[in-house]
């Protein structure tokens, strides 16, 4: 049973990080939904923070508030990027807010749904 969630929760996370960003750029994007989508992708560069971390991938640890790029200060400027920027760093900003909801839903959620990280 575990074993299954845990396959689950990996299926949700590179849905958010994969998928889910291609249906953002057809849906608000659809003229250039290409260069959205790629942008989008792209955020996942954030991502390059965690090397600064040992180990660089803990499954027990959040990536929110741990790492310099996912802490909550950058998440504001990321916030605040979607609100106030326009383009393609609007489109960056949303990308880097799509990575944080990612990251702290594969980590509290699933957490709170059932113990499944400690």
């Amino acid at each position: 049973m575990i074993q299954d969630a845990f396959y689950i929760r990996e299926i949700v996370h590179y849905f958010l990080h994969l998928i889910f960003p291609a249906v953002i750029a057809k849906i608000f994007f659809k003229d250039n939904w290409r260069i959205a989508y790629f942008l989008l992708l792209a955020t996942m560069l954030v991502d390059l923070d965690h090397i600064f971390s040992t180990p660089v991938f803990d499954p027990n640890r959040s990536s929110i508030g741990f790492h310099p790029l996912h802490t909550y200060p950058m998440i504001a400027v990321y916030f605040l990027g979607v609100i106030f920027l326009k383009g393609k760093y609007k489109i960056i900003s949303a990308g880097l807010l799509l990575h944080m909801f990612t990251d702290f839903q594969d980590f509290y959620l699933w957490k709170l749904l059932g113990g499944l990280v400690d």
